[in-house]
């Protein structure tokens, strides 16, 4: 046997020759076994020929002989209780019971996890930032937040990611696959999440409810815009000017004014625009389509804002019509801030007449109105 000492130097040691005898672990374990039915107890073969010294090497040996083979499929396993869990695939039992709901599982380790989504406990904690979870592998994925490591890259490009998960969805824009698929319309997705989301338009669920107004909505992100109107907080800021947006696709259209792209082609002609929403009002003057229509007569106009110009004609210049009062506007943002002072919280209350304000500002002006001679004044 050759060996190398610490300056590079390659030796020989001489071992004495032994018999058979002086390595009595010898493995028991077969090699090939015969396709049988399905049973928990695999048929042994004839056991290998190889002999070790030491208990230990016979151990290690072992664990690389897959000695357990299934007989519904090619697969092996070096270890008993593996090949009995992976039984349970062709037979579809599943022993371990959820006390909290009616699931079942076929593996302990599946089932403990799944404990977890009802008693909420997160043993594994990260010893950076303090966060913890419920798996071991959650654990692994957000260290990677810390180190910066992306281990799984693209063999289509050079993207990297942090985890396998986001890897394989990557892949399906390079292959195109699409497994989800909506069972009320046909539509495909890339992500399971995307068709959650896709079943509300069927269903209606608006799941996000807005704190400040009644207003709700089928996904997270647009009540994150939507509470920006309440806000007034535009994060997207143009590197050009001084302006900001709330939405990250104002910004993009906002930076087109200064560039000049124009990605939205016609495939009818040879015209270009800078956003979606003008190339598919553009193309109905080609296929003649013409979705909003007059709710007073027949009309109908390709355009939204044109329908806006014809309902002048049946109200005058003010189309927008209060519900609770007889005050009219001209664009419907107008009338959307009016109907407020309708629905808002008035806890200022004038003590000459009726009327209440949502400001003691307003209130303060208000009663001005009323004839000095009748009014002491009062702090509000």
């Amino acid at each position: 046997m050759a060996f190398t000492d610490v300056r590079g130097d390659v030796y020989l040691v001489e071992h004495p020759k032994t018999e058979i005898a002086e390595t009595p672990y010898q493995s028991d374990y077969p090699l090939e076994h015969p396709k049988t039915e399905i049973t928990e107890t695999p048929q042994q073969s004839d056991p290998c020929d190889l002999a070790f010294s030491e208990n230990s090497y016979l151990a290690n040996h072992l664990k690389t002989v897959k000695a357990f083979s299934c007989n519904q499929c090619d697969k092996s396993f070096s270890s008993n209780s593996n090949f009995l869990i992976h039984l349970r695939t062709h037979t579809g039992e599943k022993p371990y019971k959820c006390s909290y709901c009616d699931k079942d599982f076929s593996q302990k380790t599946n089932f403990v996890n799944h404990l977890r989504t009802h008693t909420g406990e997160k043993p594994f904690q990260c010893d950076q930032c303090g966060k913890s979870f419920s798996r071991n592998s959650h654990l692994i994925d957000h260290r990677r937040v810390h180190t910066g490591e992306k281990p799984f890259q693209c063999s289509q490009c050079e993207k990297t990611y942090s985890q396998s998960s986001q890897l394989i969805n990557h892949l399906r824009k390079h292959t195109g696959e699409r497994p989800y698929q909506c069972d009320q319309c046909g539509k495909k997705f890339l992500l399971n999440s995307q068709l959650l989301v896709h079943m509300r338009t069927h269903t209606g669920e608006k799941p996000y409810q807005c704190s400040q107004c009644d207003k709700a909505y089928s996904q997270n992100s647009q009540l994150i815009i939507h509470l920006r109107s309440h806000t007034g907080e535009k994060p997207y800021q143009c590197d050009r000017c001084d302006k900001a947006f709330s939405k990250r696709g104002h910004l993009n259209y906002h930076i087109r004014s200064h560039t000049g792209e124009k990605p939205y082609k016609c495939s009818h002609c040879d015209k270009a625009f800078s956003n979606s929403s003008n190339l598919t009002s553009h193309k109905r003057t080609h296929t003649g389509e013409k979705p909003y229509i007059c709710r007073q007569c027949d009309k109908a106009f390709s355009k939204s804002s044109h329908l806006t110009y014809h309902l002048r004609t049946h109200f005058g210049n003010n189309p927008y019509q209060c519900s609770h009062c007889d005050m009219a506007f001209a664009q419907n943002t107008h009338l959307i801030n009016h109907m407020e002072t309708h629905t808002a919280n008035k806890q200022y209350q004038c003590n000459y007449c009726d009327m209440a304000f949502t400001d003691n500002s307003i209130l303060i002006n208000h009663m001005i109105t009323h004839s000095e001679e009748t009014i002491s004044m009062q702090p509000y």
